[in-house]
């Protein structure tokens, strides 16, 4: 027998009781605590307050779905192919969860942590210290003709009609912090620089919020992708009754081109 531990401190099971983060499942979490409440705990070790659970709530809500983008459709097209196995189409979906789509809340709460780490003291910060930062980070940006994350989107192009709700909700509930600060501000100030407008996205702001609510950035990803499940579910259960991958299927087989490699 070996001596080893593995401490954890999520559950764990006898014949008897089920203990989840140190209560039990039967009788203190089940019917006391929600699935969104459950999973903040799970993340963070330590329960949200109710302007934190709003916030999470509400960021789940936003990165549920988007239509048919390359997640929904991958998944689609896997159920097709293994209507056995709806864990194995859910995974197709998630596994496209990258810089293009619903990687961008992880990418966005990244950068603005690291822009952050390199200022000393934001707390006392108003609204042109911050856009400073904003500007300072843009322009490094401009030079390094990199992308900076949360800025932009390829369907709405004049705003994101869930960025103004998710930051009336954080301000509501007391949740608006330095990353949503920092993030506003970038919006502000970037159009010179950059010589374009674009607007602040949802998965950006939503990435923003998850931190400013207490959440871990090194999580942002899987935040996104339990959302996202959610959506997948859905788009699962629409195409067992009204499927559109045969028809996917059948147009890219109808319309393929074979082009002999030469030599």
């Amino acid at each position: 027998m070996s001596d080893n531990e593995y401490p954890t401190g999520i559950g764990t099971s006898d014949p008897d009781r089920i203990s989840l983060l140190g209560r039990d499942l039967a009788t203190e979490v089940l019917g006391q605590v929600g699935f969104v409440e459950l999973a903040y705990w799970l993340a963070t070790k330590r329960r949200p307050t109710p302007g934190q659970l709003r916030v999470f709530d509400a960021v789940l809500v936003a990165l549920a779905d988007h239509g048919f983008t390359p997640t929904a459709i991958s998944a689609r097209m896997t159920y097709y192919s293994a209507p056995e196995s709806v864990q194995g189409a859910i995974a197709a979906g998630l596994l496209g969860g990258g810089s293009r789509f619903l990687g961008v809340t992880e990418d966005t709460g990244m950068y603005l942590s690291e822009l952050l780490a390199e200022v000393d003291d934001h707390a006392s910060f108003d609204d042109d210290a911050w856009d400073e930062l904003a500007r300072e980070a843009v322009a490094r940006a401009s030079v390094k003709a990199t992308r900076i994350p949360g800025l932009g989107h390829p369907i709405h192009k004049h705003g994101d009609p869930r960025t103004p709700v998710l930051l009336r909700i954080t301000r509501e509930v007391g949740v608006y912090g330095p990353h949503l600060s920092l993030l506003e501000a970038i919006g502000r100030v970037h159009s010179p620089i950059i010589g374009r407008r674009l607007p602040l996205n949802g998965a950006g702001v939503s990435g923003a919020a998850l931190v400013d609510a207490g959440l871990p950035v090194e999580l942002l990803r899987g935040f996104a992708l339990l959302a996202r499940t959610a959506g997948l579910i859905g788009h699962l259960a629409e195409e067992r009754i009204a499927p559109i991958a045969p028809m996917i299927y059948a147009e890219v087989d109808g319309h393929a081109v074979y082009r002999p490699v030469d030599g």
